[in-house]
């Protein structure tokens, strides 16, 4: 038999089944990710009473009246990604607060172990899986007592060389996501976690000859996951670290950033405009007079990539690099307001007014990715980070009259049929167009 220990997210042990703390009308609300091992040893067996056997070395999350099995601790590295995958996928897609508080340490276990022995992959998973139960446990006391407990191995990767680049990158998102919601009131851990991030993006930094080094495979990724999450933890500075980091030219990021425009890789170079835009954003709400040192050059630079037409980069690539450098030129060229954007979720909606909530924003769609809007509707952390006050609570006269997937598509369907015969009479060589 399976010597492993076996994880059961119900907070019990070798299979012992636990009751979930959603409601069954919440949870088959939402279809989620299921795996079934093929495996011997993590397999479920249930009988016709509905009882369910399980052998050694399998978990389960309540995803469906029905529960589902996920064997997260087994000895074969594909069923464990693959049951952290699923994992991911329930903790993105639903808000699972009063299930996990009573089982965060046995989850925080389980990652911890996927951190220390688990391959560079399966650590990656495990340091994303990580993030999304500090969001689920609302970046409370609970939060910051797991993140304190696998801190250290975030720091450990993240600056070991010889580890995976893909879990280094991941590290430094959960590094930097874990400490904005779990510890932003620790001034400390804050100042470690920029500084740990700065050493990994300040490697992409031009040398003394002002010559960018040589990008080695996948390590513009893990810059641009640094520097990141890096900019993400300066919103919680308060000015006087700001005026180190921003306003003092020996200590001041903007210069050299300036120079990693430069980069060969698209996605770095954008993450780089994005963060000089935030800092300029930052250093003009400390002094409204604030200017780049070299603001000629920079507009130079901005100019020329977002005027960029070089046929050796993919189009798409040209596509979304001019789109963001127009905006961080205009920004910063012209000292226009932010281009506002309005996200809509449900009834309600939040305003993308600044470079600074547009980098809160984008952090939190990155980790939750299509259920970001869903936990702005229901997760009282990211509602109160964004200034959304308690969740609603739609009273049945609202939910009555909301209108259907199907008369959605029905009416979707015929606006597009007269939108079309509209236009192709228009496009009608006999008719007379001025």
């Amino acid at each position: 038999t399976d010597t492993n220990p076996t994880l059961s997210l119900s907070g019990g042990r070798n299979g012992v089944k636990g009751e979930s703390g959603a409601s069954d009308d919440d949870l088959a609300s939402e279809q989620m990710s299921h795996y079934s091992s093929t495996s011997e040893n993590a397999s479920a067996l249930e009988d016709a009473t509905g009882n369910s056997r399980t052998y050694p070395s399998t978990t389960y999350l309540p995803t469906h009246p029905s529960t589902t099995y996920l064997p997260t601790v087994h000895t074969f590295a594909k069923t464990r990604q693959a049951a952290l995958e699923s994992l991911r996928q329930a903790f993105s897609s639903r808000v699972l607060y009063d299930f996990l508080t009573e089982r965060r340490i046995t989850v925080a276990d389980s990652l911890e172990r996927c951190l220390k022995k688990g391959g560079g992959e399966e650590q990656a998973a495990a340091a994303t899986l990580f993030v999304l139960l500090c969001v689920q446990l609302g970046g409370g006391d609970e939060a910051e007592e797991c993140f304190k407990m696998l801190r250290p191995l975030f720091s450990a990767i993240l600056i070991d060389r010889g580890a995976s680049v893909s879990a280094r990158q991941s590290c430094a998102r959960a590094l930097g996501m874990c400490c904005y919601v779990s510890a932003a009131e620790d001034g400390e851990d804050l100042v470690r976690s920029m500084g740990q991030l700065e050493a990994v993006f300040m490697s992409s930094y031009p040398n003394r000859e002002g010559a960018l080094p040589a990008a080695k495979p996948g390590h513009p990724a893990l810059f641009g996951a640094a520097l990141q999450a890096w900019a993400l933890l300066v919103t919680l500075c308060p000015v006087s670290r700001l005026t180190k980091v921003v306003l003092l030219c020996p200590l001041s990021h903007l210069p050299k950033l300036q120079a990693c425009l430069e980069s060969s890789d698209v996605n770095y170079r954008i993450a780089v405009g994005e963060t000089i835009a935030l800092l300029v954003e930052l250093g003009r709400d400390i002094d409204e007079d604030f200017e780049v040192e070299d603001s000629v050059g920079l507009c130079v630079s901005l100019k020329g990539l977002a005027t960029d037409s070089n046929k050796h980069r993919a189009k798409n690539d040209r596509r979304k690099q001019r789109s963001i450098f127009r905006e961080v030129l205009h920004y910063i060229e012209v000292r226009s307001d932010f281009q506002e954007e309005k996200i809509r979720f449900g009834v309600e909606g939040i305003y993308i007014d600044s470079w600074v909530r547009r980098r809160m924003y984008d952090a939190f769609k990155d980790l939750l990715e299509s259920g970001v809007r869903h936990h702005l509707q229901f997760n009282c952390l990211l509602r109160d980070i964004f200034g959304l006050g308690a969740p609603l609570i739609l009273d049945a006269a609202v939910k009555a009259n909301k209108i259907s997937r199907f008369e959605k598509h029905l009416f979707n369907s015929a606006a597009f049929k007269a939108r079309t015969k509209l236009r192709n009479k228009v496009r009608d060589k006999r008719a007379d167009v001025m």
